[in-house]
């Protein structure tokens, strides 16, 4: 598949290439050059949509859906290493692959269907911030929902200032979520021997109908399909020099930085459930799904008032980290869908008022009490939007002639698109 691009069809334009390493530089320049994209796309797997699952399959079942949570993380890696790939190899993203091989109505079909993908990521990140600083400021939910537009605002400056603080950015405040975790799991003394077991998968995970019921939702929330968009572009960052060896190169330490960050974001959410399950389940509170109620339990179980600070902070800094591949995404999506270009300064806020108008909705009319309804219903949205990024994502990988991807890598992005396909189905028809 050869795609010539034209200068103003270019992913992420404003800052497309901007990220150089020397020709001829060794390999850990490579390596520090390439650095950065996975991190902002490992946000998508740690964002407050994920900390419910975790924290449901943590204090039900203690340390048992680990091995899920290994096989949901080394799903990702695979189709997140695919949309680098592709990004690489074409010089495209899929957005623009996908715009390029069907008719225009078509097109914005899909970006209808990219676009609900980000809302509903968003709505997840707007009901995980306002239930922050309700946690650490007694700001009423309804305020929190509204003042969470603010940090889109935050990252669009930081974008204005270039990718390489963006990046350290995100890092920075995925080190803040990391640490934060490790310190509860210290105060809850958890025991490494049970830990690694749970690493192991076993048979009651398919003959406990419980258990299969929330791994099933690990898997099936795992992969945010405007990731596989957003991750094509970002690699597109990074300036490759000509011919196919560079490309190479180029791809392979693009799937380096992906595999190390989805790594880190497996850890994260490992640390989100052995915190529950050495707090919670260890504790006979067998059924913490809501993160108020695991904030309000945190303190009292562990006799130290700094635990449930601790546990929103990294709350807190999840939601505003997530803010950044939703930035990103948007932008990735309209302009390869739509061929539009606007301001990202009203782009991100049309976007992010999209996702405050419902949870504004649902406590007005509701009550606080909906919201983690909404949440749960955020992440079947994402579940119904998967096959408009992965089935397209593999029809133009399996497409590709030069700087094709090897056959066990293409087979395991099939099987991994097929099995994540049964579980959200499964999924969906279980909440419904």
């Amino acid at each position: 598949m050869n795609i010539k691009t034209e200068a103003t069809d270019l992913s992420l334009s404003d800052v497309h290439g901007s990220v150089r390493a020397p020709a001829g530089a060794g390999k850990w320049r490579q390596f520090l050059a390439a650095f950065g994209p996975g991190y902002i796309i490992a946000v998508g797997y740690m964002d407050p949509g994920n900390w419910a699952t975790d924290l449901a399959a943590g204090s039900s079942y203690g340390y048992a859906l680990l091995a899920v949570v290994l096989l949901a993380s080394v799903m990702a890696m695979v189709l997140q290493a695919l949309a680098a790939w592709l990004g690489l190899a074409t010089g495209r993203d899929l957005a623009q692959l996908t715009r390029a091989a069907m008719p225009p109505f078509w097109g914005a079909v899909m970006w209808v269907a990219a676009q609900s993908a980000i809302i509903a990521c968003d709505v997840a990140e707007v009901i995980g911030g306002a239930i922050a600083l309700n946690l650490l400021f007694h700001i009423p939910l309804l305020l929190g929902a509204v003042l969470t537009i603010g940090d889109a605002f935050v990252v669009l400056m930081l974008l204005r200032s270039g990718m390489r603080l963006l990046e350290a950015a995100v890092i920075g405040l995925c080190s803040v979520i990391a640490m934060a975790l490790f310190i509860e799991i210290l105060m809850a003394h958890a025991a490494l021997g049970p830990i690694l077991a749970g690493l192991t998968p076993h048979m009651t995970l398919l003959s406990n109908p419980g258990m299969l019921y929330i791994g099933v939702g690990i898997i099936g929330a795992t992969v945010m399909p405007h990731n596989l968009y957003l991750h094509s572009a970002l690699v597109q960052t990074r300036h490759v020099h000509e011919g196919e060896k560079a490309r190479r190169s180029a791809i392979f330490w693009a799937l380096v930085d992906s595999c190390a960050a989805l790594v880190f974001a497996f850890f994260v959410n490992a640390a989100i459930l052995v915190m529950a399950g050495s707090v919670f389940h260890a504790h006979g509170e067998t059924n913490v799904q809501d993160l108020g109620r695991a904030f309000a339990l945190l303190s009292p179980i562990l006799g130290n008032r700094a635990a449930a600070i601790i546990f929103a902070v990294a709350l807190l800094g999840s939601g505003i980290n997530a803010t950044v591949t939703g930035t990103l995404a948007g932008q990735v999506v309209m302009e390869g869908f739509l061929r539009m270009r606007m301001p990202v300064a009203a782009r991100r806020l049309l976007t992010r008022g999209l996702a405050v108008l419902p949870v504004v909705g649902v406590l007005v009319l509701a009550g606080p009490a909906a919201v983690n309804k909404l949440l749960v219903l955020s992440q079947v949205v994402l579940s119904l939007q998967l096959p408009f990024a992965m089935l397209p994502l593999m029809f133009f990988v399996v497409r590709l002639k030069a700087l094709r991807p090897p056959v066990w890598l293409r087979g395991a992005g099939w099987l991994v698109t097929g099995l994540i396909l049964v579980f959200n189905f499964a999924l969906l028809w279980s909440t419904i």
